[in-house]
């Protein structure tokens, strides 16, 4: 999320740009608009197949909880591939991971669009889930590593607003050139975006500025050195509160744009395609606003973060069960518009979860910190899209049944926040303070300690963890 300066008088990297810091400029804003634009690409593909899950059921002769299978298995690859995801930046670089995601993200929307068979399809899916899964990750570590530090929670929710750009293109664009031309050729034409951004990816991105290399790391063992460094990852309360709130925002408005939005609001709504598709796109509207309110209130009150959080997941579930239990099945045009506006602001809480993961780990856990948060909507997501399939089949298309697995998502997610959100501030202000100017200096731990120089050595500037509230500046993994 975007974050105020810090006061003056404060760190290095509070006042401006350290002796480390990458130095921006137009070099900076050209290679990270390559890199972006990958991760574009990447959620319109992933965000297809909302705009066409009625045309899906109907190519393949699948009911609902098949057709939900689709967004499951592509979920499930995601959410499964971001630690992996977060250690393959670290050690090959964001251009080689970059690359491999866009080869892949392609031809899965390649192969979907050419399907003959439901399974074949699937297999599709999951293709592209995987090539998806490796362009978030990438793109914050992108931003960090051509932009100072104080830019990049700025970068970092930039990326976001334009991930959502990418699906309000995937409603505004293609679903109507979906019912123009066909499924083939609307996706395979789709599937052209993806060799579009891959050329100036090979060309000109670059992981890092001239004469801004990274420190070089000492080698370490592989199957051990990925089990350290989740472990210790998952031992810090930050980064399970950060999961936990990624977990319980996110899923709601996921869950409605990816698959069973369109059909709720035709099918149980009674609503006409084109107007339910306007209000999907002010789903995406208001995350594009709502994002940068977000990042306004929490760059000037860290305190604001589980407030906002829980607010959002409240009002949601305020939201839902009105529609769902208005008297007569249709509920009026002002309420789902409320509805969806309110929907809009899932996407930036779930960003308030790297805010906690973020500072509870050291720059060489960032990536695999970020993995974890990461995974948290998407396992959401996944669980209520397979069960709302389940459920639309067993009741006869009984939406109101289906979408109450949304509430007791939100009550577990709302319990494990309640339950961390203690241990993890304390931690964090404890933080705070060591790393405060003047203060004590705080203990390193875990691979950072591999790095602290013997005696006799020169040490080497390196990045320092994002302070926390009461020192000034931030940093993103």
């Amino acid at each position: 999320m975007p974050k105020g300066p810090g006061p003056t008088g404060g760190t290095a990297a509070a006042r401006g740009a350290g002796p480390e810091d990458p130095p921006g400029g137009g070099k900076a804003v050209a290679v990270w608009c390559i890199g972006v634009s990958v991760y574009f690409v990447a959620v319109i593909f992933r965000t297809s197949l909302g705009v066409a899950g009625l045309e899906a059921a109907d190519r393949f002769h699948v009911g609902a909880s098949a057709l939900a299978t689709f967004s499951l298995l592509q979920l499930l690859v995601y959410a499964g591939m971001q630690i992996p995801v977060g250690l393959m930046v670290d050690r090959l670089g964001t251009k080689k991971v970059l690359t491999l995601g866009a080869v892949l993200f392609t031809t899965g929307q390649l192969g979907f669009a050419l399907s003959p068979s439901y399974e074949m399809a699937l297999a599709a899916r999951a293709l592209l889930g995987c090539g998806d899964a490796m362009t978030f990750i990438s793109v914050l570590r992108l931003g960090t590593r051509w932009f100072p530090a104080r830019r990049g929670p700025l970068m970092a929710q930039l990326a976001g607003l334009v991930g959502m750009a990418g699906n309000l293109v995937s409603t505004l664009v293609l679903a109507p050139v979906l019912h123009g031309i066909g499924w083939t050729a609307a996706f395979a034409g789709s599937a052209a975006a993806g060799l579009v951004v891959l050329v100036p990816l090979v060309l000109f991105l670059r992981d890092h500025p001239e004469g801004q290399e990274p420190a070089p790391r000492a080698r370490t063992g592989g199957a051990g050195f990925v089990r350290r460094q989740i472990k210790e990852s998952w031992s810090e309360p930050g980064t399970r509160l950060g999961l936990w709130v990624h977990f319980t925002t996110q899923f709601p408005a996921m869950v409605f744009l990816l698959l069973w939005g369109m059909p709720f609001l035709i099918e149980a709504q009674g609503l006409t395609r084109s107007t339910a598709g306007g209000l999907l796109t002010l789903v995406v509207a208001s995350n594009m606003a709502l994002g940068l309110v977000y990042g306004q209130i929490i760059g000037r009150r860290q305190a604001a973060r589980i407030p906002l959080a829980l607010g959002t997941v409240g009002l949601t579930a305020l939201l839902w069960g009105a529609v769902l239990a208005y008297p007569g099945g249709h509920a009026p045009m002002w309420l789902l518009i409320t509805l969806c506006l309110v929907l809009g602001g899932c996407g930036p809480a779930s960003m308030i979860g790297f805010d906690f993961a973020r500072p509870a780990n050291p720059p060489e856990r960032q990536g695999t910190a970020s993995g974890i948060t990461n995974m948290g909507g998407f396992i959401a997501s996944m669980t209520t899209l397979l069960t709302v399939g389940l459920l639309l089949d067993a009741t006869g298309d009984d939406y109101r049944i289906a979408f109450s697995a949304v509430f007791v998502l939100e009550a577990l997610g709302v319990s494990r926040i309640l339950g961390l959100r203690r241990r993890a501030l304390a931690r964090e202000a404890d933080r705070g303070r060591a790393t405060a100017p003047g203060g004590p200096a705080a203990p390193v731990t875990g691979a950072a300690a591999s790095q602290v120089p013997g005696p006799g050595t020169q040490p080497q500037p390196r990045p320092t963890a994002c302070p926390l509230p009461g020192a000034a500046g931030r940093e993103t993994p």
